[in-house]
């Protein structure tokens, strides 16, 4: 029997669908906030979206977390009647469902005029610009998420306070939470074998019930594939086992917020240089970077504060950009120095890469990942050199005001709707959709009244 991961052509897909003798499939597209949305589809429909293409309403390009639907697009919109748009199944997306006996699980993408503003469409067409510059960009995303001993319904019922974590008290790195729990702990490795993003470390992180899980490397296209897909079912297995997890860039201010790292290198598409092949890796420079990996950093610096909000998307996002949270604050560089926005890791022809460590745990895999690397390609198109690098504790560093990064998501917004470097490397329909979205989401907040401000003004303003 064919093996889900296996499949790559058209022709693959509907023999192993015919194996399994399947009477439905399930296939999801990715939406802008990076929610995982789909649905079952009969075997015959399947099928025939194989050859022809299958649509999803384009409304799923148009509305927020909330279901709520934006009304400052120009591509989605009542003006437009929310036809359906088309989509094309990715044969090699193939998955075996670790909780759905024999189900197969399809990822699909965006077509035609849509695909301007498709997250995985993006990614795409900047790894074609790496292609075409002569490199082939791998990548690898680590996640921290919190869980919980709550449901959908608990966390309602008590107005998302008073939480219970799965473990008490701060803990990193803890033999004895994982053993004490290992039965979920071994259920996380398992699906993510299955499901193939496997996990190449777990462990506890410092906080209470705060999980780390470092995601195997991979194509790029892949590795977004796998960082979108671990987070969802990561989510899907928490609540099959009466917990929840949480991606939220920082759920409380007591505790450490919750960070999505992207380590990236690029090879030689032709397997040149004295290094097999790798790009950034140079052993008669200091600290192995070659001179593409420092126009790489350079670019990945200079446009942070203009891509910030591809990489924190939300209004939660900037609670977790403060000094000493273990997160960055400004467009900064150095090696082996986890202050830094940009962390180089010094190894070998394998192992020489950038970590870039402003991403939050939050983010669009695939828009992160389009940020991260376009800006480093960027960097090298234009042979930009990083500015001086941060040693010790970057938080003490005050960067230039070119490197400040915006504080709030409204201001990186505007930042990115005037990044010239934007619009040439992710296209305007994309940079004017996606500011709206975010434009959108900072004035649902403003409706919004906190406890803070109520417990702050109620009586005594």
């Amino acid at each position: 029997m064919l093996d889900p991961r296996a499949v790559k052509t058209i022709e693959d897909a509907r023999s192993i669908v015919n194996e399994r003798n399947l009477s439905h499939v399930r296939m999801g597209v990715f939406d802008i906030d990076g929610v995982l949305r789909g649905k079952y589809i009969s075997k015959e429909k399947f099928l025939s979206s194989l050859e022809t293409g299958s649509a999803f309403c384009d409304v799923v390009l148009g509305w927020d977390l909330k279901d709520q639907l934006y009304d400052n697009t120009a591509f989605t919109g009542w003006h437009t009647g929310y036809p359906d748009a088309p989509i094309r199944v990715v044969p090699e997306s193939c998955r075996a469902l670790s909780f759905e006996e024999d189900m197969l699980f399809f990822i699909g993408e965006f077509t035609g005029e849509p695909a301007k503003i498709c997250p995985r469409n993006v990614l795409k067409r900047v790894i074609e610009r790496a292609q075409e510059m002569g490199f082939d960009p791998f990548a690898a995303f680590e996640y921290e998420f919190f869980v919980f001993k709550e449901t959908p319904e608990s966390v309602r019922e008590k107005n998302y306070r008073n939480l219970v974590t799965l473990t008490p008290d701060w803990f990193g790195y803890s033999v004895l939470r994982n053993s004490v729990h290992s039965d979920f702990i071994e259920q996380i490795l398992k699906m993510s074998e299955v499901m193939d993003f496997p996990i190449e470390g777990l462990h506890t992180e410092t906080g209470p019930g705060v999980l780390e899980a470092a995601i195997a490397v991979d194509c790029a296209e892949n590795a977004a594939d796998k960082g979108a897909l671990f987070k969802t079912f990561m989510k899907v297995l928490a609540q099959r086992n009466d917990l929840m997890a949480t991606f939220m860039a920082k759920w409380s201010k007591d505790y450490p917020g919750q960070s999505g790292h992207i380590h990236i290198s690029l090879r030689h598409r032709d397997g040149s240089g004295p290094y097999s092949g790798s790009a950034f890796y140079d052993a008669s420079q200091k600290h192995g970077m070659s001179k593409i990996q420092r126009h790489f950093v350079a670019g990945q610096q200079r446009l942070m504060p203009e891509f910030l909000c591809m990489i924190a998307p939300t209004i939660n996002s900037y609670t977790r950009l403060v000094p000493g949270a273990w997160a960055p604050t400004g467009a900064t560089w150095g090696v082996e120095n986890r202050t830094t926005a940009l962390r180089i890791i010094p190894g070998s022809e394998k192992s020489q890469r950038v970590e870039y460590r402003l991403g939050s745990a939050d983010g669009n895999p695939y828009i992160a990942l389009a940020a991260a690397l376009a800006s480093g390609l960027y960097g090298i198109a234009n042979e930009w050199e990083p500015e001086s690098q941060v040693h010790g504790n970057a938080y003490d560093h005050q960067a230039p005001e070119h490197l400040t990064l915006p504080a709030t998501l409204w201001d990186a917004a505007q930042r990115l709707k005037k990044s010239e470097a934007a619009r040439a490397l992710f296209g305007n329909e994309f940079v004017d959709h996606y500011v709206a979205t975010r434009e959108w989401e900072e004035r649902e907040y403003r409706k919004h009244v906190s406890d803070w401000e109520m417990e702050r003004y109620f009586e005594i303003i």
